[in-house]
């Protein structure tokens, strides 16, 4: 005896067929979707290096009179001039920028900030 012939729906929706093209894949996180309370410690990246020109005049002036300090002591003194001007700058600009410089909260600005507001973890 020969098998009955159903129609092409019929043998879809016996196969389970026509549950694929209705539903969208079901997706399980692993761990629970919110943001963690804190993030890691990045350190900062290094600015651009000031008072280049200051230092290559000294180590010249060095160099035409053999290391001594007394015949360079001008070119010393124009050094350590710019690199305290540049400490000077770099630290009222921390002080003033809440932002790094690329433009960011630094990394324990933003765990202060998470401390401050943690993340609720349930309903009240």
């Amino acid at each position: 005896m020969a098998a009955p012939v159903y129609p092409a729906w019929v043998t879809r929706w016996v196969s389970g067929q026509w549950r694929q093209k209705k539903r969208p894949p079901v997706l399980r996180p692993t761990r629970p979707l919110v943001l963690a309370n804190k993030v890691a410690n990045r350190r900062e990246q290094a600015g651009e290096a000031m008072c280049i020109t200051e230092m290559s005049v000294m180590m010249a002036c060095w160099k035409q009179n053999n290391f001594n300090d007394t015949a360079c002591a001008e070119e010393i003194r124009m050094f350590y001039d710019c690199v305290a001007k540049a400490e000077k700058e770099r630290k009222n600009q921390n002080e003033e920028d809440a932002l790094s410089p690329r433009g960011n909260l630094t990394s324990s600005k933003v765990n202060k900030l998470l401390r401050r507001f943690p993340q609720i973890t349930r309903y009240v």
